[in-house]
């Protein structure tokens, strides 16, 4: 389970080292896999045999995946990970044998997969073909069990009494051939993951959440991959001290220059050029390649190399028309960022300050984080947009409206109630 770019969601706390500081005296240290570490298959013989082996377990299945997010550009699975009971753990490098891997989807697509974090490593698993027909996401469990701490160290410890080995999570798993210490913590990823399913649907049971938590992984299987997020470039580090426009538009520029080059080369965009040297060229706005090289970081070689890259981009933004270049503020779907609502719209930034007041309350009453109850944007794009109504019809206005953004049934039955009691005005509830 390796940690994602800082442009996406951050699945740091798969590492078993994330969180897992503290840990209970009692907690007995898992070193090393019971069985030994398995030898990697990676030819098609060895997908041949894996999927053999998985086919005479019984049982879920778990699986992890290995990424080199920050070394690399794509998303793409550079280590599998499974285990099931009977079988044992394989481990599967799927960069040799992309578009071979159909046994091993006959064997482990109908079968159901648990998983820490399953959003994370799903969509990378998909591109080779391998999607569960079921899936137990042990990490949202945690979340809907009301556990305060959902990296895998911390749950493993909490429920099962082991401490898992410090790992490797952030290595660049696209490094060949693999260190046999990263080996050891990858299968240790899986090693206890059924255990660990079971545990967590047990403690679900006696909560009264099993229908709960099935919603939300079969909801999880429905995602598809992420959507591309708008204007990608404004997440720049820095950007927030620009504030001409030209230099957003040289900002800009920068961003999907470095972009194409880090696509091309499949290296992660920070290691092409940082966000600091766009920031820092943007504002600067060198002419020449000596003017570029006397700003810190392209003096180096690699970024003489690229010099001509860097001067057209900053060319392109000089060359812009004023009606061409990008707002100073983003533009944004929906209603305005929460912090400007005050101004915009006082009226609903009073009523989004009594529903989360509702919402905190209802979570912890029922142990489940608030975001766990409705997707943030859900609850805003509501609040933002409602008009007050009669007690009868909001319950059916926002019920209508949950189903829309594909809130789930268990979700809609405890919170449909409290914001409709929450958005309904005394002087409405008592006409």
């Amino acid at each position: 389970m390796s940690a994602t770019s800082s442009s996406e969601p951050s699945d740091v706390a798969d590492d078993a080292s994330s969180d897992a500081t503290d840990e209970a005296p009692s907690a007995i240290p898992l070193l090393a896999p019971a069985d030994g570490v398995p030898t990697i298959a990676q030819t098609l013989d060895g997908v041949l045999k894996a999927a053999a082996l998985l086919a005479n377990g019984y049982g879920p299945l778990a699986v992890d995946a290995e990424r080199a997010s920050g070394f690399r550009y794509s998303q793409r699975a550079y280590l599998l990970q499974f285990r099931r009971r009977g079988a044992g753990t394989v481990l599967l490098d799927p960069i040799p044998v992309t578009g071979e891997l159909g046994p091993l989807a006959d064997v482990i697509n109908p079968l159901e997969w648990v998983l820490h974090s399953a959003d994370q490593d799903l969509p990378g698993l998909a591109e080779l073909g391998l999607v569960p027909a079921t899936l137990y996401d042990t990490e949202l469990a945690g979340r809907l069990a009301g556990f305060e701490r959902v990296g895998l160290g911390p749950i493993v410890e909490r429920t099962l009494g082991l401490s898992l080995q410090k790992g490797h999570g952030a290595a660049d798993w696209s490094t060949r051939p693999l260190p046999d210490t990263w080996l050891n913590y990858a299968a240790l990823d899986v090693e206890v993951l059924l255990e660990l399913r079971d545990a967590m649907a047990a403690e679900l049971e006696s909560q009264g959440k099993t229908e709960w938590a099935a919603q939300e992984f079969a909801h999880i299987l429905t995602l598809g991959p992420p959507k591309p997020k708008i204007d990608r470039w404004r997440r720049t580090s820095g950007i927030h001290a620009v504030k001409s426009q030209r230099v957003l538009a040289a900002v800009r520029e920068l961003w999907h220059a470095r972009d194409e080059l880090a696509q091309r080369r499949d290296i992660a965009p920070s290691r092409v050029l940082p966000d600091s040297a766009i920031v820092a060229a943007a504002s600067a706005d060198p002419k020449t390649e000596g003017e570029l090289r006397a700003l810190p970081v392209f003096g180096g070689p690699r970024q003489r190399r690229s010099a001509a890259v860097w001067l057209s981009a900053l060319e392109r933004a000089r060359a812009l028309p004023t009606s061409e270049l990008p707002p100073k503020t983003a533009p944004f779907e929906g209603p305005p960022p929460v912090n400007r609502w005050a101004r915009r719209d006082p009226d609903a930034a009073e009523r989004l300050t009594v529903v989360r007041a509702a919402m905190t309350e209802l979570s912890e009453k029922v142990s489940v984080p608030v975001e766990n109850l409705l997707m943030p944007d859900v609850l805003r794009r509501l609040v933002w947009d409602w008009t007050p109504v009669a007690p009868a019809d909001a319950l059916v206005s926002i019920d209508a409206r949950l189903t829309e953004g594909r809130a789930r049934t268990w979700q809609r039955e405890l919170v449909v109630p409290v914001l409709a009691d929450a958005l309904t005005p005394p002087q409405v509830t008592g006409g």
